[in-house]
Formats: C-alpha cells, sequence, structure tokens
C-alpha cells in the first residue's frame, strides 16, 4: 500500500533512493522482463523522479519526467513501473496521474511523448495518448510511439 509520494530533481535524489530505484527498474526491466539492456543513461541526470513509497519506505512505483530534447523533441515520460505485488491495485493509475500533473507543473500544458510498451497502449489510453502508428522493437519488446497533445 502506498504511503507517500516524493517528487524531485536527479541531484536531490538521496544515495538510498538512487539505488531503490536502480533496482526496481532492474528487476522489472531487466529481471523479470528476460531483457538486457542498459538501463542506466545520463538522461537520469537530466530527468525529474516521481517515486512512491509504501509505509516501509520501500520503492513500488517509479517514473521519471525527462525533459525537452533529451528522448524526444517533446517532454516525455519513461521508466514508468509498479513493484509486481502492486500491480492490479490503482496504483500505476496514481502514478501516471501524478507523473502527468508534475510534468505539467514543470514545463506547463505540453506535448508528451511516450514508449509505450505495446501491450500497454490501451493502459496509456486512458490518459489521453494516442498512437502516433509508428511500432517498432526496442531490446525485442514490441514498443508503440505515443503522444498526448
Amino acid at each position: 500500500m502506498l504511503h507517500k509520494w516524493k517528487f524531485c530533481s536527479y541531484d536531490d535524489l538521496t544515495k538510498k533512493e538512487l539505488h531503490q530505484l536502480i533496482i526496481l527498474r532492474q528487476n522489472i526491466f531487466i529481471v523479470e522482463q528476460n531483457c538486457p539492456y542498459q538501463d542506466a543513461d545520463k538522461k537520469d541526470f537530466y530527468s525529474h523522479h516521481l517515486m512512491g513509497f509504501d509505509q516501509n519506505n520501500q520503492l513500488i512505483a517509479y517514473l521519471r519526467i525527462v525533459g525537452p530534447g533529451a528522448s524526444y523533441k517533446e517532454v516525455s515520460l519513461g521508466r514508468i513501473v509498479t513493484d509486481i505485488d502492486n500491480r492490479g491495485t490503482g496504483l500505476g493509475i496514481e502514478l501516471m496521474k501524478m507523473g502527468l500533473q508534475f510534468a505539467e507543473s514543470i514545463y506547463d500544458k505540453v506535448d508528451i511523448r511516450i514508449s509505450a510498451q505495446t501491450h500497454l497502449v490501451p493502459f496509456y489510453k486512458k490518459f489521453d495518448f494516442e498512437s502516433t502508428g509508428k511500432e517498432y522493437l526496442e531490446d525485442d519488446i514490441p514498443h508503440t510511439e505515443m503522444i498526448r497533445y
């Protein structure tokens, strides 16, 4: 169960938070999805990080807001993840709502582009993301580029 949210720049992450977000992202995107890839990238330095913690101060939800020009010409959301034990609880919906609110608090009302795993397209449509029609394999996983105007 979610206890608190924290939103901050890379420079404001604690060492413990950085460690927790790396573990969460690797557990899901590399181990669970059996997909070896370079998770740590320089985009983290230029991003804002939204983290959801449980009552034991363990990270259970995460996304990063990447500024324009780093991934796309638009702002983007990436590394969107909830831990396996909290899926199906509505936490992912809350994470996306919070992420969009924080993105707008930083960049005002701007277009936001994402690279969605194709099986999650219906989930992102709930937040007014639309497919650009660009579909591709990223690390052997089908993805669809989506944008929210």
